[in-house]
């Protein structure tokens, strides 16, 4: 396997918006929640921070939570509710239900975000009525793929979808039918081949969205980074993007909610 040309450590100050609504099930209801600064405190060194905590019947505790491009959806779950079980073990000696749901939410709502993608070509005409045609081609959307529905493990209920930027290092990258088919196809390859539900790809010559869903132990930035690395194979090992990225959680949600699920 070649050297990935981009790593964690050159590509070290990613923008990124990672929120999350997560639910733990508690067996009955806690006496109360003076442990929830001491959760906090404990949570952050590990890029974990609690925004918010909501206790909803029956037994439902609601979290909002923030998180680092290095931080899997799994890691937030082991780490919140296996403090939190240590907090509470001298009152609860088993506090919580084995099931839990989480979320991916953002600062816009799927719906919007797949729309804006859908438009990109047009937002970003080229002069040559040719060359727009041509890109318009080159765009993927997976209508078959539904962002809005959960993924399932033997004890989670969870949505985990990522929009992922990334920019053209010089700017325009190479508009020939070879490359852009080039692109596309590895996209779609690389998405298949992890498991990812790929709704779309918008490709534009100076940069490239992608809307997808992820796995539990998958962080952010291991996510992101292998589609850099395969789509700089695809154009002979070359460092065709910027070394950041922008990464971003969404789903039905807002910021504004903590869905009860």
């Amino acid at each position: 396997m070649p050297t990935p040309l981009y790593t964690p450590d050159n590509c070290p100050e990613p923008a990124y918006q990672l929120d999350w609504s997560y639910s733990a099930f508690w067996r009955a209801r806690p006496p109360d929640f003076a442990w929830l600064d001491e959760l906090r405190r404990l949570s952050e060194p590990d890029g974990i921070r609690i925004l918010q905590h909501e206790f909803q019947e029956p037994n439902v505790s609601q979290f909002l939570i923030s998180t680092r491009p290095e931080v899997a959806p799994l890691l937030i779950v082991q780490r919140v509710k296996g403090r939190l079980q240590h907090l509470v073990h001298g009152t609860m000696p088993k506090p919580f239900r084995r099931n839990y749901s989480l979320r991916s939410i953002g600062s816009t709502r799927r719906e919007r975000l797949e729309q804006y993608l859908a438009g990109q070509v047009s937002h970003h005409p080229m002069a040559d009525p040719r060359v727009q045609q041509r890109l318009a081609g080159y765009q993927v959307y997976r209508p078959e793929v539904d962002l809005s529905q959960p993924r399932q493990t033997s004890h989670s209920l969870y949505w985990y979808n990522l929009h992922i930027v990334l920019v053209n290092e010089a700017r325009h990258m190479e508009i020939r039918d070879e490359a852009l088919g080039g692109l596309r196809d590895m996209i779609c390859r690389a998405a298949d081949g992890k498991g990812h539900w790929l709704s779309r790809a918008a490709i534009v010559p100076d940069h490239i969205h992608l809307t997808l869903g992820c796995n539990l132990e998958e962080w952010p930035e291991q996510v992101v980074l292998g589609y850099m690395n395969n789509l700089a194979y695809t154009c002979g090992m070359k460092p065709v993007f910027r070394f950041s990225y922008y990464v971003g959680t969404f789903s039905e949600y807002d910021l504004g909610v903590i869905p009860r699920v």
